[in-house]
Parts: structure tokens; C-alpha cells; sequence
């Protein structure tokens, strides 16, 4: 089954998909950028679902290239698969941790059934990572990667990681 890329421009809380993909930070429980935006838009319930997780197999965060799964709560989605982006270093290539966490994301998407996911531009926000390098590591890992997913759709927020993502597309 071949996965079809569709290219967005726009918010990624509003996403009529399956999941939407947050670029979490470690601790699951909120922060800024994508992760800020769905915790709010989300509403009490992913923080709540977040926390039950740190209460059990998280205790300690969730690992960088990891991802899990949770109530998208008040989003039109219907799961949020949290994944933690690595922070871009240019003494360090971190690209495998990058290419993790679109790989992990699918792979929690197969096990929950959803046959469409929307992805931000994970660690190209406050993390750092240089945009273009950012979308050719996303959209080369997305296609390379088996699933059932049948939709993988990236949703970008600005001009910029627009273009850079459909110049991969």
C-alpha cells in the first residue's frame, strides 16, 4: 500500500485526520509552539491522558525519537501521538533521532489504526533545526517508512516550512 503526502499550510490543531502528530517536549506535559497550541486547543483531557502516562511507563519523560499515543480531546482528531524532536546541534548529526520520530509516530499510528496523520515540522520550531534539512528528513523517512497509514498529510505553519516541504514533495 503506498502512502500518499499531501502539503498544508495552516494550523495543525484543526486537521479533520485520525491523529495529529505533536512536537512534544520530554516532560508530555505542555509547552510552546505545536505542543502549547494542541494542549490548549485540546483541552484538559491530553494533559490529563499525559499525566497518567508520567504516572506510569514515563516517569522519567518520554525519550527522544520516541512516541506514544493519546486522547486528541476537544481536537477534531481523534488521537494525539506525542513524539519528542531532537534539538539541532551543528557539531552533532541528530538526524537519525529526527528520522525516529516520524518512523515511531507511524508505528503508533499502525497499532492504533489511523488511516490518516498530520505531522508538524518536528524540531524545526524553537529546537532549531534548519528547515530545508528538517523537510528532506521528514519526507524521506515518511516514505521510506511501511505503514497502513493511507494519508500522511504535513501541516506547516508558515510560508517558509511550506515551501521547503513541497520542494521534497
Amino acid at each position: 500500500m503506498t502512502t500518499h503526502l499531501t502539503f498544508a499550510r495552516g494550523d495543525i490543531t484543526e486537521a479533520p485526520v485520525d491523529a495529529v502528530v505533536n512536537a512534544a517536549n520530554s516532560s508530555l506535559l505542555g509547552g510552546g509552539g505545536v505542543d502549547g497550541a494542541i494542549h490548549r486547543k485540546g483541552g484538559p483531557e491530553i494533559l490529563a491522558a499525559c499525566r497518567a502516562l508520567r504516572a506510569s511507563h514515563h516517569g522519567r519523560g518520554l525519550p527522544t525519537g520516541q512516541a506514544v499515543a493519546t486522547t486528541a480531546g476537544r481536537l477534531p482528531a481523534r488521537w494525539v501521538i506525542h513524539t519528542v524532536g531532537p534539538v539541532w546541534h551543528p557539531a552533532e548529526d541528530r538526524s537519525a533521532l529526527l528520522a525516529s520520530c516520524y518512523r515511531e509516530s507511524l508505528r503508533v499510528a499502525d497499532a492504533l489504526g489511523a488511516a490518516t496523520v498530520a505531522f508538524p515540522a518536528i524540531s524545526t520550531g524553537v529546537y532549531g533545526w534548519p528547515i530545508d534539512d528538517g523537510a528532506r528528513v521528514a519526507v524521506h523517512t515518511v516514505r521510506e517508512t511501511p505503514t497502513s497509514v493511507t494519508e500522511v498529510r504535513f501541516v506547516l505553519f508558515d510560508d517558509a516550512a511550506y515551501e521547503a516541504f513541497t520542494a521534497f514533495g
